[in-house]
């Protein structure tokens, strides 16, 4: 069947992890779950040794399924989800577990990194000015990033810290799983905000602000261009598979990277809008600009002149799961759809405020929380999940606004992907919210996939980004101009103003119940 590359796609509920040829066609897919632990006091943390079992064992079932020649093993590719932080030793070994991206444990220690006695959200403009400066951004007030975690490891787990001898983003501790070799770029550690990312800058650690962040500049990963190869698959990796030695392993790139491959937006200002179990909406920009109000900034992209608009909700797909897993237990996925599909457009008013962790963007607000609001006798099962899938588009509507400001234009169409893509009504939702024209590739819960097989190529000299971006083909379109569109206005009219509304409720209620 020809040369194929394994793809990787490490996402917050488990890797998927795709047999993929030369041509974009994805072979064979396997998806593998992992646990989470969450507590109430802000931890959130993942077992990184169960992600690299999974990982292999998805592996080995992709390359089985797509009855591929294990000997034609093209390349690695990596992506998957970033700002959670892996300890590990000299070997890659976990030496601690995973702190994840929702992990608000650092938030105690973050005043004396980003605060002062004059802070808007957290932010004391004397300090934050050098970081946006360079960087186009900075820490979280809320702790949940890498500064926040590496701080937590310092004060809380020092055993712990002391033992690991790299603190990676989750794509760089796989790479060094794959090759034994640990290595980072400025796309994988734009979290951790210690990289000079203006255009034309030299690629390295900026010292001074490696010592603003508190961070232990040995445990820093050595630092190589995005889109650098990071080296060959271990013997003994190799052997499990099946699979040559001398294949390339490309470093990482994390799924926002990956998202404007798959979607096929790949020139400056196309953009994508991601469903996953986050959610964002990207694009490659030609310019370094920061929104600090909105938390949307241009962060290192796929090359040296080109950023990528980086801006994210907490919570994306992972409403509906959580509606269904823990309130609606009888319905699965697809019967869950079923349903909101007999509801009418609106949810006869019910409105539902996606927030069930928090919001970063285009808010940065940990304490406020999900709601359904204007419920009455009449609201159904039916009811609910459609408003939960309706808030979601509303919110993505509400981060839409500032991105526009931000582009400095308004796109004409909108491209869509992840798991909450293979709902046409979501992406209808999307258009009428959006007001937008959206187009849905082909298996558009796998584009991140598919996105990382082909940026494996572009690395290798193979193809461009644009005949990257050129392989997708739109499949679906879905207009913003059908019966439900007045609804859908009004509707978000009144979405818009309640976070306005409800967020010192929600912090007084955090406090009571605190």
């Amino acid at each position: 069947m020809g040369r194929w590359i394994l793809a990787i796609d490490l996402g917050n509920g488990g890797p998927k992890v795709a047999v993929v040829d030369l041509h974009d066609q994805l072979l064979a897919v396997s998806v593998r779950a992992v646990s989470v632990k969450i507590g109430l006091d802000g931890t959130a943390t993942q077992d990184a040794n169960e992600w690299w079992k999974e990982t292999l064992q998805g592996a080995r079932e992709a390359i089985v399924t797509s009855n591929v020649n294990p000997q034609d093993m093209h390349a690695v590719a990596i992506t998957g989800q970033w700002g959670s932080t892996v300890p590990v030793d000299s070997k890659g070994i976990p030496v601690g577990e995973v702190l994840l991206w929702s992990d608000t444990r650092g938030e105690r220690y973050m005043r004396e990194i980003i605060g002062g006695p004059i802070s808007y959200q957290g932010f004391a403009p004397h300090r934050v000015i050098p970081w946006i400066r360079k960087t186009g951004g900075g820490p979280t007030p809320s702790g949940a990033d890498p500064t926040g975690h590496s701080m937590v490891l310092q004060r809380e787990m020092k055993a712990t810290h002391d033992r690991a001898s790299f603190l990676l983003e989750p794509i760089d501790y796989l790479g060094m799983r794959f090759t034994g070799k640990a290595g980072a770029t400025p796309a994988s550690m734009i979290l951790s905000w210690i990289t000079d990312n203006r255009i034309g800058k030299p690629m390295q650690y900026d010292a001074g602000l490696v010592r603003k962040a508190h961070r232990d500049p040995a445990k820093l990963p050595p630092l190589l261009s995005t889109g650098s190869i990071l080296g060959t698959i271990l013997p003994d990796v190799a052997e499990s598979l099946g699979v040559p030695t001398n294949v390339p392993v490309i470093c990482g790139i994390p799924d926002l990277h990956s998202a404007v491959i798959g979607s096929g937006a790949v020139e400056p200002f196309d953009t994508h809008v991601t469903i996953s179990t986050t959610a964002w909406i990207g694009a490659r920009v030609p310019f370094k600009k920061t929104d600090i109000l909105h938390s949307i900034a241009s962060v290192p992209g796929l090359d040296k002149n080109y950023p990528v608009v980086a801006n994210n909700h907490e919570t994306g797909g992972s409403a509906l799961r959580w509606l269904i897993e823990n309130v609606f237990t009888g319905e699965g996925y697809e019967g869950a759809l079923a349903r909101a599909q007999t509801a009418p457009a609106g949810s006869e008013g019910v409105i539902f405020t996606p927030w069930l962790n928090g919001e970063r963007s285009p808010i940065d607000d940990k304490k406020v929380r999900a709601s359904f609001l204007n419920m009455s006798l009449r609201t159904d099962e039916s009811m609910m999940i459609r408003a939960v899938m309706e808030g979601v588009a509303f919110n993505s509507r509400w981060l839409f606004d500032s991105y526009e400001k931000f582009l400095g234009r308004k796109p004409a169409t909108v491209r869509i992907i992840g798991g909450g893509a293979q709902s046409d009504l979501w992406c209808q939702m999307h258009a009428y919210a959006l007001n937008r024209p959206v187009e849905r590739p082909a298996n558009p819960r796998d584009a991140q996939l598919k996105g990382a097989a082909s940026w494996a190529r572009i690395c290798l000299g193979e193809i461009s980004l644009r005949e990257a971006g050129d392989q997708t083909k739109v499949a679906d379109t879905f207009l913003p101009d059908g019966p439900d569109a007045k609804i859908y206005a009004d509707l978000y009219q009144e979405y818009r103003g309640l976070y306005t509304v409800l967020k010192k409720t929600h912090h007084r209620l955090g406090k009571i119940t605190n």
